[in-house]
């Protein structure tokens, strides 16, 4: 069977790697072309993983205030997220949410989320969704509350031991159902803050939106994306996560591991199975299996971070 062309004259076979990390916990496995990352990391493994790196999280789409039949309790469900962050072996470094805090941008919305995330006693860095920024205010609200040094929409980096992290805004101005956008303004300033890390330091990106075309038709990617991956072609590591599709994703193209988000409130379909994206309803029973939360170990000496996803289903 002749393989999908990936747009560059180089087929899924040559750009995707199947590969096992020894050690972390972690296998990867491909299936339908993606590669699915599988296993959890015990209590002796994240220890062993914190003495030469450090632990931090990631949570996206709470979409606190949704309350239709998919799942009318979103607090809930975010509470039981902190409630298993706090509860975790290892306490992480910090967490990222990677979008879509809120369902209506509602400053209630804002303080019930900011309440309960809280609960977790962990610095928390921030991008925004296209649902926390559709108020009256174009995304005033989101910046007054998380845009404290960033840089236009708000984005913005930094560095952790050793570590480039990028945080990037691609919801601003969405055409209805279209692809997400970064824009030449952030893409300029993107290009000057990578310009000066050393090839070998491992950077990790964080948006919304993927960074890859997941499913164009239903908006599952990123117009420009193309020129902010060219820029972190250089890098030996680069990790990319996203939220956004609801629901676990993962590809590995050459140095970049891409890897989508569960979201913390509901699942949407899988790509192209159903006629347009959208809280799924699922029997209640299945729910918290679809929902979760995402742990990266970053390990000093080892190019990959180790990625390890963890339903709210269990302990």
């Amino acid at each position: 069977m002749t393989e999908p062309d990936d747009g560059d004259g180089a087929t899924r076979r040559h750009a995707l790697e199947c590969m096992i990390w020894a050690g972390t916990g972690i296998v990867w496995t491909v299936a339908g072309g993606v590669p699915t990352s599988l296993g959890l990391l015990d209590r002796a493994e994240a220890a062993e993983a914190v003495k030469t790196g450090f632990t931090f999280l990631q949570i996206s789409d709470s979409h606190i205030g949704f309350d239709k039949t998919a799942n009318p309790h979103t607090s809930d469900t975010l509470q039981e997220a902190i409630d298993k962050i706090r509860g975790l072996p290892t306490r992480p470094a910090f967490m990222i949410h990677t979008g879509d805090i809120t369902h209506l941008s509602k400053p209630g919305e804002f303080d019930d989320a900011a309440r309960i995330i809280g609960g977790a006693r962990l610095d928390v860095h921030y991008v925004p969704g296209e649902h926390d920024v559709i108020d009256e205010t174009n995304g005033k609200a989101y910046l007054d509350r998380y845009g404290k040094d960033t840089r236009g929409a708000g984005w913005y980096s930094f560095d952790q031991n050793g570590v480039h992290f990028v945080g990037l805004v691609n919801v601003v101005n969405l055409r209805a159902g279209g692809l997400g956008i970064l824009g030449p303004e952030q893409l300029a300033w993107l290009a000057d803050d990578l310009r000066g890390l050393s090839a070998s330091t491992p950077v990790v990106v964080f948006a919304h939106i993927p960074l890859w075309t997941v499913h164009a038709a239903w908006g599952w990617g990123t117009d420009d994306a193309a020129q902010a991956l060219a820029l972190l072609r250089r890098f030996g590591s680069v990790t990319v996560l996203n939220g956004h599709i609801h629901q676990l994703m993962q590809k590995v193209e050459g140095n970049v591991t891409f890897h989508a988000a569960r979201s913390t409130a509901f699942p949407q379909p899988a790509p192209g199975t159903a006629s347009s994206p959208g809280p799924l309803t699922v029997p209640p029973g299945q729910l918290r299996n679809l929902l979760g939360i995402t742990q990266v170990a970053v390990v000093s000496g080892q190019e990959r971070l180790a990625i390890v996803d963890a339903p709210l289903a269990g302990g």
